[in-house]
């Protein structure tokens, strides 16, 4: 199995589909925003044509209404893979989230929950905010605390749902260092961080001209305002934004590649943590030659 990780807008989708052709693969979708159907333009989703013939799974998998689950990824994508390596195909997974990789590749478990304590745990974080709330993990579990930035409510929320539900650390369900499942090779693409930052408002400015404010639209009356994971997509929220206050796109376009930006710095930080990915330059010329032969190391 070959895993291609990284950051957004480095070329992960076309050096993955390349992969795929030279080893006889298909590629299975590691990008949460991907599995909504009709989230095209602005997840950047390959097109028919960009996919060339090679099949691709968990794309288009999900309605807007529905919140994505990294349980029921962790399923559906292990099915997959199963299936391809059965037809004697090789699995490429592909892309930016990383808690969705590590779901496919690592022991990582997932409790259950419970509806009654996480929306007394999500009213108190409305209350109190997340950075009360992380002091509290930090007590009960530092270990946890250590890697869940203070500001990120969710995480913060199901870390001491978890606890309060098995009496276990968080840290306890979190994936351990070891070798990934499959004996799969990891590659990281990255570029070099000016150039990726332009590339960024490059693609932005590719996805309000293609048409992000009209498939925001389309989505609305399929329900985007009430699913809780694609409403805040990048792209997806700042025209909400807009349609909501002023209606200023070229704001929106702004505020999503600042956004965008910023998403850059935090996916390039959690695949790094990762001593198990081999880095290339996404510039190189020779990247599709470089990645295979890390593929049959």
């Amino acid at each position: 199995m070959i895993a291609v990780v990284g950051p957004t807008a480095t070329g992960k989708t076309d050096l993955g589909v390349a992969l795929a052709e030279r080893f006889g693969g298909e590629v299975v979708n590691a990008d949460a925003m991907q599995l909504y159907r009709g989230m095209d333009i602005g997840t950047a989703k390959a097109t028919a044509a960009e996919r060339r013939g090679v099949a691709h799974h968990l794309l288009d998998v999900l309605d807007v209404r529905e919140t994505a689950s990294v349980a029921a990824y962790q399923r559906d994508a292990r099915a997959a893979v199963a299936d391809i390596a059965a037809r004697g195909g090789v699995p490429v997974l592909v892309g930016g989230s990383g808690l969705y990789v590590q779901a496919v590749l690592d022991d990582l478990e997932f409790p259950g929950t419970d509806a009654g304590l996480r929306a007394a745990l999500e009213a108190e974080l409305a209350e109190v905010g997340a950075a009360a709330l992380h002091a509290r993990l930090s007590g009960l579990d530092p270990v946890a605390a250590g890697v869940i930035l203070p500001s990120n409510g969710r995480r913060i929320v199901r870390a001491l749902e978890v606890i309060e539900l098995t009496g276990r650390p968080f840290s306890a369900t979190m994936p351990r260092p070891g070798p990934a499942r499959y004996g799969a090779v990891l590659i990281g693409v990255d570029r070099d961080p000016a150039e990726l930052d332009a590339r960024v408002d490059t693609r932005v400015t590719r996805m309000f001209a293609a048409g992000l404010a009209e498939e925001v639209r389309t989505l609305e009356s399929h329900g985007l305002r009430e699913g809780r994971t694609a409403s805040r997509a990048l792209g997806y929220q700042q025209v909400l934004t807009a349609f909501d206050t002023d209606g200023d796109l070229t704001t929106a376009a702004e505020e999503t590649a600042r956004a965008t930006r910023r998403f850059v710095r935090r996916q390039r930080s959690w695949f790094r943590r990762d001593k198990r990915v081999t880095w290339l330059d996404a510039a190189r010329p020779d990247l599709l030659d470089a990645a295979s032969a890390l593929a049959h190391r």
